[in-house]
């Protein structure tokens, strides 16, 4: 027997593990209570690591589409076939007619991270989409006109706060969400302990709401009309202070002018919450000792999710809790944080648009609630090829259907999954990736985004005989680039180095004789803030604690002026779109709301027998008003209807969500011919993305619009 310590790469808390193996055998998981940011905590995702790794339903072996059915073939096969085609379409009909699809799994992944880029570079393609506009870019959209990055994200500082508000947002099922924080509920105690309060705005009674001292049941998609009035107040009520950020913020007075129109009164009966209760929150937080401002998936993935999130960091600068102990700080990585050092470019998209809708590039990605537009539309530069990375668009994106049904007129398909799902059937070549437990770890993105200052190593705790995906992104590189299917991996390796080397000032001979991720994280690590190299890290096998979070303005900045750029064009231009809710009478009108499950990450997750246990349910919840009206009984099938279709899900009739709201959760549907996920096809439930419409999408940023959705139910 033997136990390996392992960073759990299955959410953003990246908890600690110990695994215990019996020879290739995983026979337990459990927290590593010397983990230095963990401290011992483990959810159940975490704790199916093993269920995972030995899935016989993932694949192991590549797999050829002929005829119509996969069979298994070499690795020499698969990627003779690869270099057959897809030279061939580039050749034929440019760059841009092979698309990029990378899933959410791919962030929690360093090879994709350090060796997807130089494919991606090489393909030279600007049809590039991540399930970050499914989700996430406007963050990055308002944080990159605020302070010049998008990854320049503050977070909150969770260990001292005294006063937490968070919009939907539920960090007790999510374990946070660009805040990488593992035991919130430690964590949510503790600033109750301390004598502060916690203030939980979301349509639904989440676990966190349940846990808060104060519920707030917003009307879906009305967010930002919240968040202004709250700024309105500050201003009104002549509570704004900067503190020591007064000399490096532009644009106070341009906000406070944007804000007047939002007076609590004109928003109150559009949010459904009372102009009393607004003012006394806009009060408390600025009174606060410590204080922050934190807003979720709930925010960015509603019509005006790029203000929300812009509305969310005015906040905690109008109150003076932007970069201090207790509010929202920016950390500071060990390893690949573009905003820790040297010059940097300020933040601007719409550096491109999509061919068919128009759509604006953000952070080098197209929306891709516009994928199948780009895919079905005929002329010049239509999309005829995908390569999709750890990825399930056909389930997890916006009208998931039409996807689907534009996958299956491609010319050329490849993808690298570990399954072969409702994405990945419509490929011609499927290329099997290793278990998280047989390749090394190191959380390149997250410890961007975590509320304490942190490094942890992991190195395979098992061995495999299949490619660790760096190899095989490395041979697609390859193929690409025109060197055929056979290039020499070691070469191609030694550029990326040295490339890697250039960019952070160093001589790549410093790493010595290590290749493939290891090389180049150690060179990150030493060209980072800290004085760490790779050797300490594995010397370091439950991570190294680097402190808590430390003031950074104005270094932090890349602004054009080199502040706080509070009211930029970019974001502000959307304003009068947001006014025009101003006085509109809710209609009755049920709206569509999504929710979080402990035991889900995704769709991906689905396939394991002990994720899809309890309390992980595919229902749709409803309000005993609304059921009572519609003629609803609990545990019956409802259909629910939407523009772009319809499905049918047992009905859960529950006070946990506010009068006028329905909730469904995200990336079931698992009913679909052509797949090998045999758990996930015993739990199928339904596709909420068959009733998402990738028409409404937040103005800025294009990204789609899952909640507050439009739909008519009714009894099956």
């Amino acid at each position: 027997m033997a136990t390996a310590q392992v960073t759990c790469p299955l959410c953003e808390a990246t908890c600690g593990l110990d695994v215990t193996l019996d020879g290739s055998t995983v026979t337990g998981v459990r927290g590593d209570a010397l983990d230095v940011f963990s401290r011992g905590f483990l959810c159940p995702k975490g704790a199916s690591l093993g269920a995972l790794h030995h899935d016989p339903d993932r694949l192991r072996t590549p797999l050829l589409r002929r005829n119509g059915s996969f069979h298994e073939v070499s690795w020499d096969e698969a990627f003779a076939e690869i270099d057959a085609r897809l030279p061939a379409l580039l050749e034929e009909h440019g760059r841009d007619a092979l698309a990029v699809y990378v899933g959410n799994p791919a962030a929690h992944n360093l090879a994709v991270a350090l060796y997807g880029r130089p494919l991606f570079k090489a393909i030279g393609t600007r049809n590039f989409y991540t399930a970050g506009t499914v989700d996430q870019i406007p963050k990055h959209f308002s944080s990159g006109y605020l302070f010049g990055g998008g990854f320049t994200i503050p977070v909150p500082d969770l260990d001292h706060t005294r006063h937490l508000l968070l919009l939907g947002a539920n960090p007790l099922v999510s374990n946070g969400s660009l805040m990488t924080a593992p035991d919130m509920r430690a964590k949510l105690r503790a600033i109750r302990a301390r004598g502060g309060k916690i203030v939980v705005v979301d349509p639904r009674r989440t676990r966190t709401a349940e846990a808060a001292d104060e519920h707030h049941a917003i009307r879906p998609g009305t967010d930002a009309l919240l968040l202004f009035a709250l700024v309105h107040t500050l201003f009104a009520e002549n509570r704004v202070s900067l503190g020591r950020l007064a000399a490096h913020v532009n644009g106070v007075g341009d906000v406070a002018a944007l804000a007047e129109p939002f007076a609590p009164e004109r928003v109150a009966g559009v949010t459904g919450i009372a102009a009393d209760e607004i003012r006394r929150m806009a009060r408390e937080l600025a009174d606060a000792e410590r204080a922050v401002c934190y807003g979720r998936i709930g925010t960015t993935t509603q019509a005006f999710g790029t203000l929300c999130s812009w509305l969310v960091d005015v906040l905690n600068v109008l109150t003076g809790n932007l970069d201090t102990e207790g509010g929202a700080m920016f950390p500071l990585a060990a390893a690949g944080q573009a905003n820790a050092g040297g010059p940097r470019r300020p933040f601007t998209t719409g550096r491109w648009r999509s061919r068919v809708r128009g759509l604006p590039e953000v952070f080098g990605e197209l929306p891709v609630a516009t994928l199948a537009d780009e895919i079905l539309t005929e002329g010049p530069g239509q999309v005829r090829g995908l390569l999709t990375v750890a990825g399930n668009p056909a389930l997890s994106t916006p009208n998931a259907s039409r996807l689907a049904e534009a996958l299956r007129g491609l010319d050329f398909m490849v993808s690298l999954d570990a399954y072969l799902n409702e994405t990945t059937r419509h490929a011609h070549v499927i290329l099997p990736v290793p278990s998280p437990l047989e390749r090394p770890h190191y959380d390149l993105s997250l410890y961007q985004l975590a509320v304490r200052n942190v490094a942890n190593w992991t190195p395979a705790a098992l061995p495999t005989e299949l490619p660790q995906e760096w190899e095989t992104l490395l041979r697609l590189t390859g193929v690409v680039t025109g060197q055929g299917p056979d290039a020499d991996i070691a070469a191609l390796d030694d550029l990326v180095a040295a490339e890697t080397a250039r960019r952070a000032g160093l001589d790549p001979a410093v790493a010595g004789p290590r290749t493939g991720p290891q090389r180049l994280l150690d060179l990150l690590l030493r060209a980072g803030p800290y004085d760490l190299t790779l050797a300490d890290l594995e010397a370091a096998p439950h991570g190294v604690d680097l402190g808590p979070l430390r003031p950074r303005v104005p270094e932090v900045l890349s602004t054009a002026s080199g502040k706080i750029e509070l009211a930029p064009e970019p974001v502000t231009a959307d304003v009068p779109r947001l006014a025009g809710l101003l006085g509109e009478v809710p209609d009755g009108q049920l709206v569509l709301v999504g929710r979080r499950q402990l035991r889900s990450n995704n769709s991906w997750m689905h396939n394991l027998e002990p994720l899809v246990r309890g309390s992980n349910r595919c229902t749709m919840q409803v309000h005993p008003a609304d059921a009572a009206r519609l003629g609803l009984a609990d545990g019956h099938a409802a259909t629910v209807t939407a523009r772009t279709g319809k499905i049918e899900l047992p009905v859960e009739i529950t006070d946990e969500v506010r009068p006028g709201v329905v909730s469904i959760p995200h990336g079931w549907g698992h009913d679909v011919e052509g797949t090998r996920a045999s758990v996930a096809a015993a739990h199928a439930g339904a596709n909420s993305n068959v009733l998402a419409d990738e028409l409404l999408v937040d103005g800025p940023s294009g990204t789609a619009v899952l909640n507050g959705i439009p739909v008519e139910v009714a009894p099956a």
